[in-house]
Parts: structure tokens; sequence; C-alpha cells
């Protein structure tokens, strides 16, 4: 049975395709396949990458987030996971919509989009739980407050109906429901890409200028409270994935490297890396001039502001030439753990997240010194790889017969 994006891959139908094999009404591209024949591991080398960047970022007390990538410019890594969820939704489910039709495609990904409900109710639970008896056991209703569960404290009987509902996301818990909102639409992207990829983009892109300058939103519940990842923004960059995965008319020609489209992207990437930097040093924050602040500020992250957009797009565009599908590192025995945690990364989110609370007491209660920072995000990064290795063990063992 084929995995389910947007999370636990393998990767299985067009990767496996010899190249120029047809695949529903899409031609399979060399981009896809790798020239030993196998999946394309950079889809699992950066989805991994972006889990343990999710992870750290999400120790608000340790100074090791940092050194992630949001401090160096206007994307983060919810960006690079969007953008391999579409570009492996597609990969797996334009070859089911071949085989098996339309009807079928979109009750196996309705299925996935309910197993990621489950998995976020079930990591809700588990992280209110984990604050409560933190809260308590250290007498401080800081914690309740800070990670938005006072609701939950107090009126559990509404808060766990608002849970179920989406409306009460504690903070840290909002990507799982923009990747079940993405997989709802998931099928008629599909369809449309894999007959109109041009027009499908296009439509994509009205919705994201409408989410951009006319406010649209989903979901928007009656007090006027809305998702803080909106998915109206979000599909556009989803949408872009899957696109690039279709091999739409044109895409060859667009990603062929160019001298000056390099260099743009080079010299936006620094200018992003500046004005980053500014945040932090006020040396580099005296020589934003206000007037630039004022075009920038503010880069909305809850609708993907257009620099956000176009940081990711331009460090995509780079690493699509700078890292080969065959590059010799993704291999090397040192990145396996990362590698392994994109191949089983939904077990491996939602452990991280949790973790990513338990650090946080850990550096606030007893020790927030630079060891122990660098501690407990090296102990949080070994218990999501053991976890994956684990995963990926039951899940080939799961596949031999008998």
């Amino acid at each position: 049975m084929a995995a389910h994006p947007p999370f636990d891959e393998p990767v299985d139908p067009v990767a496996a395709a010899p190249a120029g094999a047809v695949v529903g009404t899409v031609r399979a591209q060399p981009l896809v396949v790798s020239r030993a024949g196998g999946r394309d591991l950079r889809l699992d080398f950066f989805r991994g990458m972006a889990l343990w960047l999710i992870f750290i970022d999400h120790v608000p007390s340790s100074r090791v987030a940092d050194w992630t990538l949001r401090n160096f410019g206007f994307s983060d890594a919810t960006e690079i996971f969007v953008f391999i969820a579409g570009y492996s939704s597609y990969l797996v489910y334009s070859r089911l919509l071949s085989k098996s039709g339309f009807g079928f495609m979109s009750a196996t990904v309705l299925r996935r989009c309910w197993q990621l409900y489950i998995a976020h109710v079930v990591l809700c639970v588990c992280f209110v739980a984990q604050i409560a008896y933190v809260a308590g056991h250290f007498d401080n209703p800081m914690y309740i407050e800070e990670l938005n569960v006072a609701r939950v404290i107090e009126h559990p009987d509404v808060a766990l109906i608002d849970i179920l509902l989406l409306y009460l996301r504690p903070v840290n818990l909002d990507v799982l429901p923009l990747y079940a909102a993405l997989m709802l639409v998931a099928p008629l992207v599909i369809a449309g890409l894999a007959r109109w990829p041009t027009a499908t983009l296009a439509v994509s892109a009205v919705l994201y200028a409408g989410a951009q300058w006319q406010g649209w939103a989903w979901p928007i519940y009656a007090d006027g409270d809305r998702w803080f990842f909106n998915p109206v923004g979000w599909q556009f960059l989803y949408v872009i994935g899957a696109w690039c995965a279709a091999a739409a008319p044109g895409y060859a020609a667009l990603v062929r490297p160019r001298r000056w489209v390099v260099g743009l992207a080079i010299g936006y990437l620094m200018f992003g890396c500046w004005v980053a930097l500014s945040w932090r040093y006020p040396v580099l924050e005296a020589t934003v001039p206000n007037w630039l602040g004022t075009v920038l500020y503010p880069i909305d992250k809850t609708n993907l502001d257009v620099l956000r957009l176009s940081h990711f797009l331009a460090i995509a565009y780079l690493v699509r030439w700078l890292v080969p599908r065959d590059a010799a590192f993704m291999r090397h025995p040192v990145w396996r753990p990362m590698v392994l945690c994109g191949q089983n990364s939904l077990n491996v989110f939602c452990l991280g997240i949790y973790l990513s609370f338990a650090a946080h007491i850990v550096l606030v209660q007893y020790d927030d010194g630079m060891p122990a920072q660098i501690g407990v995000v090296l102990v949080g990064l070994v218990a999501m790889t053991l976890l994956a290795s684990l995963t990926g063990w039951y899940r080939s063992r799961a596949r031999v017969p008998g």
C-alpha cells in the first residue's frame, strides 16, 4: 500500500517509475528518480532537517535556536515542510489517481486526513496534560498562560469540545491542523495538476493573492479567531511543491540555472540575512533605514507573506542545483539520523513537540547554562532518531509476509 504524505513516506510512485514513463497524464521526469533507480533522498533529508529545526525552534529558552534558519532570513522550517508535503503528495497520489480513479484516490487522501486529525487531538491531550502536571508540580501557573491552555484547566468540558473542533490550539500545535486542511483539498489539487497544471497553479495563486490583500482566511470562528497558519495562504506553497513534482509545462526551463537568476537569488538571500540579523543585533539594526522597515513590516507568517514565500523559493532554486539528487553526503552515516526522521515524520514530529516543552522545563527549572541548552537539544534529537529507527524497523518487518 502506498505511503501517505505529508508524513511517513517512503514515497513510492513516480520515483519508482523509469524516466519517461507515463504516470496518470503526467510523464515521469528524471528529477524524481535517482540515477541509482531509488527514491530522491533530498525529500527525506530536507524533511528530516525541517523536523529537527522545528524541534529546536520550539525550545524558547535555548540559545541553540539562535542558529536555525529563521534567524538568517524571512522563511523557516515550516516552508520546507509544506513544500515537500506538496511535492510528495503528488508523487504518491497521482499514481493512485491513474491506477484506481479519482474516487478511490480521494477516499485514501481523506483517510489520511482523518489520521492527521486524530494525531493532532491525541497530541493536544498529551501536551495539555504535560503542561498541567508541570504547572502544578512547580506551582507555576505561568506555564498555563504562556502555552494557551488556561481554558482547558478552567473549563475542561467546553475546552475538550473546542480541541475536537480545532478551535482551541495550544501554542506550537498549529502545524497538524494546517496539514489536515491541505490534505482536504489535495484530491482536487492532484487531479487538477494531472490535467491542467498551469490553470491549477493560477487558481492557487489567486487564492493566495486574496489571502494577502483581501484577508481571505479559513477557518474563521464566531469570535473572529482564526488559525495561526491560514490554509488559504499556505496552500499556494503546497501547490507549488505539487506542481514541481507534476513536471508542469515549462518547469524544466523555469528552473534551468541562469547566472542572473542565481545572482538575484543569492542577493535576495543576503538581503534577507541582513534584515533578519538586524532584529538581534543593534549595530545592524541601525543600518536598516526607517523607510525600508515601513515597506517590509510586518512580515506575516499567518498568511505566508510574499517576502517569506520568495525567500524560500530562492533557497529552493539554489538547492535544486547545489544538491544533486544523488549527492553523496546525504548517504553518509552522519546524516542517517536526519534521513530516518524524514522517512518517519509523523511520529517524530509529535514526539518533537512533546519534547520541546520538556526541554524548556529542564532549562527553566533546573539549569539554563549553555551545556544544558546543548544537552537537552541533543537528547531530544537522539530520542527522535530512536523513534524514527523503531518505526522504520517495524514497518520493514510488517511488509515481510508470514
